[in-house]
């Protein structure tokens, strides 16, 4: 088994757009009607699949709550950031919880006000979270 996507529900479709492929993620196929309203897949480049689901129903007022953030691997925080900042999207100080060459995180907000930590692992580090890791 793998995780496939997670649906994210989004009160505007058009800031949520603009916000997420600002952030590097394009469209790559909708579903104008579901019972949960449209949908609008969402992949970063380099990605083979689907990893974001905007879920948006112009019904409904209140887009919820229950999602704590998402982790998105960049390999270099620096030009991310410019990158970010030049399609207007803030990303705060990036840190490191270990030393200066270690783990840099940073952290944004999309339109909703879900959390997304960038993260830039140190070199050699798997490109995720192991049982070792």
């Amino acid at each position: 088994m793998r995780t496939l996507h997670f649906g994210l529900r989004v009160a505007d479709l058009e800031k949520s757009l603009a916000f997420y492929t600002a952030v590097g993620y394009r469209v790559i196929g909708t579903v104008p009607e579901t019972s949960f309203g449209s949908l609008t897949m969402l992949q970063l480049p380099g990605d083979e699949f689907v990893s974001i689901e905007l879920v948006h129903d112009p019904g409904r007022e209140h887009v919820g709550a229950g999602l704590n953030h998402f982790v998105i691997k960049v390999e270099s925080m620096r030009t991310t950031i410019a990158e970010l900042a030049a399609q207007g999207v803030e990303a705060e100080e990036p840190t490191s919880p270990d030393d200066p060459d270690g783990l840099r995180t940073s952290w944004l907000t999309d339109p909703d006000g879900n959390r997304i930590e960038l993260v830039q692992w140190p070199a050699g580090h798997a490109d995720g979270i192991t049982a070792a890791g």
